[in-house]
């Protein structure tokens, strides 16, 4: 209600207005009293003063007296009359005058009935304030009480009443159902009070369970913690998990996933059956790295030092290892390509990963991914599985227990698929450098950085590696060793390990240099030095048993002496027959050169012609590649030589590729086909001292291959003098071995023609 002062009154002293003292006369009986307070209540729309109109206030007020004012706000007003608002004049600044007139009720109060509803009235308000502190006191107030109307002043302030409704009733002029609606608003408001006071009660009973089971798991963790405390070692798994937690660093998705697994743990109990499953999975997640580790700066001299400690040669690998490094340190990062080194076996793909991690100061992790067929392996087994095992990937780093090892994932192109998944796909989140800052296993079911892991992949092709995982690396291929380096990685590494390795001195075994080289080049034919080493193993163990016989004897140990001489009684393998050249050269017969897995050999085509009908026969268990490379060169021979191939359509050719129970495959025959078709039909024999390979086209065109480095290593070796090679290899020539390239004349052509010509089987024109 709005309280409105009522102007052209008599203003006293203390700022408050009274009814005009004759009409106060006339409706009241008496004189107002100069100390008396009179204010006219009147409810009003909640507007402000600058927008009032006399529409906005309602239309009944209140004419009372001021009984009290508290310095809390509020006025105690004691109501004399109801009245009608007859006239409001609002002037200027918000002041206004109201003219008002009595408002009479229409009946009476039935005395006895009254008295009655008053008394169950006065029974409800005592029987509901039983429960309260000031139940006493509100007794004495209700006692006093001598009418409804009175009772519902009395209550109002605790009544929740809009102001329409008790505008309502101020309206009413009927005083029998005035009191009906106070009755009726008293019981009301004291069943709703009643309610409230019911749900509040249960509301702070439920806040006192909460609060004392708190307080109760408070004191359980501060004696829990005393106990720990003074028994270290007999800290409970809970409290040990809470510290991990907290001293982890993880994030802030594994913490929430953490602490509900650890709001589990303590749930469940050490004698549930998935409490192993919980703590497992805990004892996992607190232990492995969290805290993304400082970039340090490496000193490129003392890498360099450290990888031709462990490796001899791969220059072209230890250059690229260091531009890493270079890198790294400007940027005060791990960043890059993820490296793929691709290779023939035991050309030290796998080793140099040891290395690369030593020369950066990091640990070394190894996840061998050969015959991987299962998704899990690689993203790790849902929780929900009995069993479940982070992935290879993440174990790895977990063991290594730092967050930025060196990962080398070797054996990448022999994945294979099932009905489990494609492991492949799975590594393009571990390979990508834009996803791999979120990478998520299943097993852990939180984002884990991989982005300070330095990967390295290895494989022995790129065949069956597929597409968009082979786009995320950068290639790097191991050409193979030559004999010098096998010599010098044999002194260096291979005796000294193998010496070691079966408990020998050192000097107790002396291998001579030409046995050494002997063992390279007749009991050895890999580009890698797996087969090396085997053969130091074997000499080393050779030696041990004459060493251990002579120290039976009594005798003094002696010096062990492997010569050119004696090594066939120490290696009891044959020696390995080389493909070497041939002395004398046949019409039809011409040297090729092929790569294979383990290396570059020397091929022969030989051709025959024979009486016939003009049938060509193709043999030496050749691939379909290899077939339509003959079908070419035949083509293309004839259209060189149309008089000499005459003869082809009453004889029957034999194309044959020795060496049958080998398997042979690929394009870069076609030009020793040609050559060999073309010396066949005119006679002109070839030297076996010349060697060629290239791809050929229909129109004659040398096409380039692939595995030039292998292929020339393996011409050097077999005694070749003069090479043939595509002109659009040249550039490959970087990666083949001075010495090699120093021992041959390579020669690039472009067409078959210039072969041929240069051999003086095609007289130039």
């Amino acid at each position: 209600m709005a309280v409105l002062p009522v102007y052209n009154t008599l203003v006293v002293p203390e700022g408050n207005t009274f009814i005009q003292t004759d009409y106060y006369k006339k409706t009241t009986g008496r004189n107002p009293v100069p100390d008396e307070r009179i204010i006219l209540l009147v409810l009003k729309e909640n507007i402000h003063r600058d927008k009032w109109t006399p529409e906005s206030f309602y239309p009944i007020g209140l004419v009372g007296q001021i009984s009290e004012i508290h310095e809390e706000g509020y006025l105690l007003v004691h109501g004399n009359y109801r009245a009608n608002i007859e006239e409001v004049t609002i002037y200027p600044g918000g002041q206004l005058d109201v003219s008002i007139s009595h408002r009479p009720d229409t009946d009476e109060r039935d005395s006895e009935d009254e008295a009655r509803r008053l008394k169950e009235i006065k029974r409800a308000v005592v029987k509901f304030s039983e429960g309260f502190q000031w139940g006493q006191a509100i007794r004495g107030l209700v006692a006093r009480w001598s009418s409804i109307s009175e009772a519902a002043a009395a209550l109002s302030p605790w009544m929740m009443n809009t102001n329409e409704e008790r505008y309502a009733v101020l309206a009413e002029d009927s005083v029998l159902r005035r009191d009906t609606v106070m009755e009726q608003m008293i019981y009301e408001n004291l069943e709703m009070s009643r309610i409230k006071g019911e749900a509040q009660s249960a509301q702070e009973e439920d806040h006192q369970k909460i609060y004392r089971e708190t307080a109760i798991k408070k004191q359980i963790e501060y004696l829990q913690q005393e106990l720990d405390d003074m028994h270290p070692e007999n800290v409970s798994d809970v409290r040990r998990f809470e510290v991990k937690i907290q001293e982890s660093g993880m994030n802030e998705t594994a913490r929430k996933e953490a602490d509900k697994v650890l709001n589990r743990l303590k749930q469940e109990g050490k004698n549930s059956a998935e409490y192993g499953m919980l703590y497992d999975y805990l004892d996992f997640l607190t232990t492995l790295s969290w805290k993304k580790e400082e970039a340090s700066y490496i000193d490129l001299g003392q890498a360099e030092k450290v990888l031709d400690e462990d490796h001899f040669g791969l220059g072209k690998v230890k250059d690229r290892i260091i531009q890493q490094i270079a890198v790294m340190n400007l940027k005060h990062q791990q960043s890059g390509s993820i490296l793929c080194f691709v290779g023939a076996p035991g050309t030290g793909k796998t080793s140099i990963g040891q290395s690369i991690a030593r020369a950066l100061r990091r640990e070394y992790v190894r996840v061998s991914l050969g015959g991987v067929r299962d998704e899990a392996d690689i993203r790790g087994h849902r929780r929900t599985y009995i069993g479940a095992m982070p992935g290879r990937l993440m174990d790895g780093i977990h063991k290594s227990g730092v967050s930025n090892p060196v990962v080398v994932l070797d054996e990448v192109d022999k994945l294979s698929q099932s009905y489990n998944g494609d492991p492949a796909s799975a590594l393009l989140e571990v390979l990508d450098p834009e996803q791999n800052h979120t990478f998520t296993d299943h097993y852990m079911n939180v984002p884990y950085d991989l982005s300070g892991v330095l990967f390295i992949c290895t494989a022995n092709t790129l065949d069956t590696i597929p597409e968009p995982l082979l786009n995320r690396m950068e290639v790097i291929r191991f050409q193979g060793y030559t004999p010098r380096e096998k010599y010098e990685i044999a002194m260096r590494h291979l005796l000294p390990k193998a010496r070691e390795a079966v408990g020998l001195q050192e000097g107790s075994l002396e291998i001579s240099e030409e046995a050494l080289k002997t063992v390279i080049s007749d009991y050895t034919r890999e580009s890698g030095v797996r087969g090396l080493k085997k053969r130091m193993d074997t000499l080393c163990r050779k030696a041990a048993v004459e060493i251990v016989k002579a120290q039976a004897a009594g005798e003094e140990a002696p010096v062990v002496h492997v010569e050119k001489d004696n090594i066939r009684d120490y290696l009891e393998d044959h020696p390995i027959r080389h493909g070497r050249v041939k002395d004398t050269a046949r019409p039809g017969v011409v040297t090729g050169l092929a790569w294979t897995s383990v290396g570059g050999e020397i091929l022969y085509i030989e051709t025959l012609l024979t009486e016939g009908k003009g049938n060509v026969t193709v043999t030496g268990q050749l691939g379909d590649v290899m077939k339509e490379s003959a079908q070419l060169a035949v083509s293309l021979v004839k259209s060189l030589f149309p008089k000499e191939a005459a003869q082809l359509k009453d004889h029957d050719l034999h194309i044959h590729v020795p060496d049958g129970s080998t398997p042979k495959d690929g394009p870069s025959a076609g030009i020793t086909l040609t050559t060999a078709l073309s010396s066949l039909l005119t006679g002109v024999p070839v030297t076996p001292r010349v060697a060629m390979t290239g791809e050929i086209s229909l129109q004659g065109t040398v096409e380039p291959i692939g595995g030039l480095p292998e292929k020339l290593m393996a011409a050097e070796r077999a005694g070749v003098e003069k090479v043939f090679i595509p002109a659009d290899n040249e550039d490959d020539l970087r990666d083949v071995p001075a010495e090699v390239k120093d021992r041959l004349t390579i020669c690039p052509v472009h067409r078959a023609e210039e072969v041929l010509q240069a051999l003086n089987i095609l007289s130039e024109a």
